[in-house]
């Protein structure tokens, strides 16, 4: 079966048709700027565009950067605050003329890992961190997905830890890759106190680049950089608007 995967995160708004049998991409991806201001209205139009850039009629799975209950954002991270409350599944499906399913962009790439990539077949606690504009977290419990955690936003240092920790801190602050490697240590250390994982997988952007940073973790359980790098939110947001029944 074939989906439109759709990421939209804080600096850009990724897609393309996902192949669920593999869990692969079918084109290239396409990759637009997040428009500024990201209100809903701009934010809907730029994935009409990416919709139409691949001529797509069928069902649409995104990724977006809130909580979401039923398809309607309840918070607002690194978007426009008018985004709490939009039903974003309604605003994309209208937008594009495509059946839409919405999810927590986090929860979106977990899934995806533990369906294809380094999460597959693993049981127990497994923690997805997705490092990027922000940090975002999956929790899976024997496979299971506990929805919209927002880890990243748990006190780090008397801040969020993802003004501390993201990847976007790392270049506003101009950290070296062992400062900041000691600051996402302390985030990870926070949450092996907090859930006793037995497994974390490290995504997002900065997931390509984990040979410079995982010298610097010393949380006690196992941890691996996500198979599906920066593809795991277009994947997982595909897999998540497969029909059922």
């Amino acid at each position: 079966m074939e989906i439109l995967g759709i990421d939209v995160g804080g600096s850009g708004i990724k897609g393309a048709p996902v192949a669920l049998e593999k869990g692969e991409l079918l084109e290239e991806r396409l990759r637009i700027p997040t428009p500024q201001p990201s209100d809903p209205a701009s934010v809907a139009q730029t994935v009409q565009d990416l919709a139409a850039h691949f001529a797509w009629r069928g069902p649409i799975g995104c990724g977006f950067p809130a909580a979401v209950q039923h398809g309607v954002a309840r918070t607002a991270a690194n978007v426009d605050d008018s985004w709490v409350g939009t039903d974003i599944a309604l605003l994309f499906g209208e937008a594009t003329g495509c059946p839409v399913r919405a999810l927590n962009d986090a929860d979106a790439a977990g899934l995806a890992e533990m369906a294809y990539g380094a999460g597959r077949g693993r049981l127990g606690t497994v923690i997805m961190v997705t490092i990027g504009t922000g940090l975002g977290t999956a929790i899976f419990i024997d496979g299971r997905l506990l929805p919209n955690t927002e880890l990243g936003h748990l006190e780090l240092d008397g801040h969020e830890a993802e003004i501390r920790a993201s990847g976007a801190a790392r270049k506003r602050d101009g950290l070296s890759w062992k400062t900041w490697g000691t600051r996402f240590d302390a985030f990870l250390g926070t949450l092996e106190r907090l859930f006793w994982p037995d497994l974390f997988i490290i995504g997002g952007g900065a997931s390509k680049k984990h040979d410079k940073f995982f010298p610097y973790l010393n949380v006690g359980c196992e941890i691996v950089p996500a198979q599906l790098r920066n593809d795991a939110g277009i994947i997982g947001a595909a897999l998540a608007a497969q029909p059922h029944g």
